[in-house]
This record gives C-alpha cells, structure tokens and sequence, in this order.
C-alpha cells in the first residue's frame, strides 16, 4: 500500500513539474514578444523625433526672413496710415470749406428749404388720411422723395419739383372744397369687388349707390359694414343722382381727422340690440312687463264695462243680476221686512263679495311694479360682476370695453325702470276705477239702509 501512494506521489510531482515548464516556456515568449515591441517602439519615437528635429531646424531658418518680411509690412502699414491721417485731415479742411461755400450760395435759400420740408411734412401727413387720395392715388411717393432731398446734405430739389409742391398743396385745398364724381373700385361687405360711380364730399365723405364709404391705409374704398340709418342712405342717393343745385345730404364734420362721429354713429347699438345686451335678466324683466300691461289692459277693459252697467243700474228701478249694483240692490229687495241691524249686515255682506272681483289684479300691478326695478338692479350688479371679471383677466388697458361692459351692465336697470313706471301708472288708473265702482255700491248700499231706518 506505501508503494502505491508513492508511485503517486511520483506521478503528481512529476505532473507538476510538467506544466510548471509550460508556463514557465509561455512566460518566456511573452517576454521576448515585449522586448521586441519596445524595441520597435523605441525605433519609430527616434524616427519621429528625427523629423520634427529637422523640421524646427528648416523652420529656423526661415524665422529671420519672415520677421523681417513682418517688420517691413508694419512699416509700410505705419506709413500708409499716416499718409491716410493726413489725407482725410485734408479732406475735412475741405469740406468744411464746401459747406461754407454751400451755406454762402445758399443764403436765404436755406431758410425757404426749411420752410419747404416742414410744408412737405404736413403735406405727407394730410394726405395720408385725405379722401382726395382715393382719386388722386400715389401722391405721397413724389412727397417722400422730395423729402428725402431736401433732408440729404449733397442733393437739392429742382425746380420742377417745387412747383409740384405748390402745385400739391394747392390742389389739395381746391380739391377739399368740391362735390365730385368719379369711378373706383368698391369693395362690398362680403369681399367682391365692383367697379361703380363713387361721389366725394369735399374731404368729408364718400358715397356710392347710397352706401357710405370709408378709406383704408391703402387707399381702397370699402362700404361700412354697419351704414348710418335709411334717410341718411336715401339723402346719399338724392346726392348722387343731381347734376346741379343743392342736396341735402348727412355730412360728417369729423370727415378729415378720420371720421370717428360717423364711426362712432353708426356703431351704436339701436333698441334691439340694447335689448339683448340685458340678456336673460333683461328677457324676464321684459316678458315681467308685458305681462302686466296686458293684464292693466285687461282689467282696465273689464272694468269700464262693469262701469258701464253700474251707471245703466242707477238709471234704472228694477235690479239686474249682470252687474255688482244690481246685485247688491237684490240682496236688499230680497230683506226688506228684516230690521235695519240685520239689513246692514246684509248690505255690508253683499258689498264684500263683490270687492274681489272689482279688486282683482291690483295687487299684482303694484308687486311688479315693485319688483321689476329691484330685478333691473339684479341685471346690472350681475352685469358689473363680469365686467370686473373681465377686468381682472385682461386689464383696464381699453377704456372703451369696461365703459361698453357698464353700459350693458345698466340695461338691465333701463328696462325695470321702464316696466315700472308704465305699471305704476296703469295700476293708478285701473285702480280708480275700481275705487269708483266700490264707492257707489257702498254709497247705493248706505241709502238703502238709511231709507229703511227712516221707515222703521
């Protein structure tokens, strides 16, 4: 058994000293392999360095002549510079002297070119908004280069062009003053266009076919969506038809500075559309009112007849069961043998039945009258909620739409106002009539009681 693990043993050792052999053989390889790459290494590095040695060496070579090619461009720079100081010190000297010159032969000239721009100015400034431009387009182009000239240090305008100026300036006052004719392109409210007969009023309107017309920054005419109201479109026609004489005819003053009455005019809101700016409070208030017209009307109608009949009872000795007299002249034919305690009773029964039925709708007539203003006030807090609401979101930058959102807002208190005071009226007048019918039913019923005491 010892042989058996010693042959063992054996094997092992020998097994080890084997692979530790190889490994030692593969180390060595390797090693061999990096001595060889170094080497190579070390070759390539020398062979680079060589190069870039030699290259710096060519490179200082040629460093003396470039600096000196360096210094003589600095130097013919340095010169050309000052040469270019002196030049332009020179030139200055000179143009100081032209402007002098300039100034000399211009003299008064000066002053009337001043008086030429600033003419030429407010000339481009009123012919941009002047209607006259719709007939006589393109005028501002020969301004803007007058004006150009006239503001350039080496150009001056010629005499055409002044005349042209004059000429301008004249026309424009002449033309501002007359009643004309002529053909343009109108553009309708939905977007055709149509060659037709335009008239223009000085520098204050322009018509057409009835139709007011505005300008826009391109000089195109456009009928207005919204036109002024119908006498005025009729007038307009009356204007465009004559050939001679006067015409009555609807003139904006505010024509020249842009036309902001007649904008202003024309988009007013009119009854209708005031009417729908109270929304759904302003529709209650308003169905609140015919409501209660209708039934004063109603009452009113009802009450004139009982009126009528009461005054045909007192004509008459026979009662009649058709009307409120008669029926309390009834009651008291049918006790006449009762005393004059029972009889007052009676009377004073009979006259209480009818009270309803003289009196009724009153009191309704006076609750709305009452409440339609406190539901116009309704409307408008509600209104002011959201204009305020709106003020909130997007600023107080545009008087114009808070005003527009209070005015809507106040609608709503018009319309209460307006139920109101017609309701309180008719309430008045219906109620004395029924005030006039109960007063002679108890004056009726009081003499016969009377009469029957006197009896008794």
């Amino acid at each position: 058994m010892k042989s058996s693990i010693a042959k063992r043993v054996l094997v092992a050792a020998a097994a080890g000293l084997i692979s530790f052999s190889a490994v030692a053989q593969e180390k060595a390889a390797s090693l061999d392999d990096l001595l060889k790459m170094v080497q190579q290494s070390k070759v390539a590095e020398s062979k680079e360095h060589k190069q870039r040695e030699a290259e710096f060496r060519r490179q200082k070579a040629n460093q003396q002549s470039l600096l000196k090619k360096a210094k003589d461009t600095r130097t013919a720079e340095e010169k050309r510079s000052a040469e270019l100081e002196k030049k332009y010190q020179e030139q200055e000297v000179a143009v100081d002297q032209k402007r002098q010159q300039l100034d000399e032969r211009l003299g008064s000239l000066k002053e009337l070119f001043g008086h030429m721009s600033s003419t030429a100015a407010d000339l481009r400034s009123n012919i941009g908004s002047s209607l006259v431009s719709a007939q006589y387009p393109n005028r501002t182009e020969f301004i803007d280069g007058l004006l150009a000239k006239m503001n350039s240090a080496t150009k001056l305008p010629t005499i055409e062009e002044i005349e042209r100026l004059w000429f301008e300036v004249q026309r424009e006052t002449l033309e501002s003053g007359k009643v004309v004719k002529f053909n343009a392109t109108v553009i309708k409210p939905n977007g055709e266009q149509a060659q037709q007969e335009v008239v223009r009023v000085g520098n204050f309107n322009l018509v057409s076919n009835g139709k007011y017309l505005e300008m826009n920054d391109a000089y195109q005419l456009a009928e207005l969506i919204r036109q002024p109201d119908a006498s005025f479109q009729k007038m307009a026609e009356g204007l465009q038809a004559s050939t001679a004489g006067f015409s009555a005819f609807g003139v904006d003053p505010t024509g020249p500075t842009g036309g902001s009455y007649l904008k202003a005019m024309i988009n007013s809101p009119d009854i209708v559309e005031r009417w729908h700016q109270g929304d759904i409070v302003g529709y209650i208030i308003t169905a609140v009112g015919v409501f209660a017209m209708l039934l004063a009307i109603f009452r009113l109608i009802v009450l004139t007849g009982v009126s009528a009949k009461v005054n045909a009872q007192l004509r008459s000795s026979t009662p009649n069961t058709n009307n409120p007299l008669g029926r309390v002249l009834a009651v008291a034919e049918e006790n006449k043998g009762v005393d004059g305690e029972t009889l007052e009773l009676k009377m004073e029964e009979a006259v209480l039945k009818e009270r309803p039925a003289i009196e009724s709708g009153l009191n309704l007539l006076k609750i709305i009258a009452m409440v339609a203003p406190l539901l116009g006030l309704l409307g408008t807090v509600t209104g002011m909620i959201v204009t305020f609401q709106a003020i909130t979101i997007f600023g107080a930058g545009d008087p114009k739409a808070m005003a527009g959102g209070i005015s809507s807002a106040l609608i709503t208190t018009v319309l209460g106002l307006c139920v109101a005071i017609p309701t309180v009226l008719m309430h008045t007048i219906v109620n004395a009539r029924a005030k006039r019918v109960l007063h002679i039913l108890e004056e009726q019923s009081a003499g016969i009681v009377a009469e029957n005491a006197e009896r008794k």
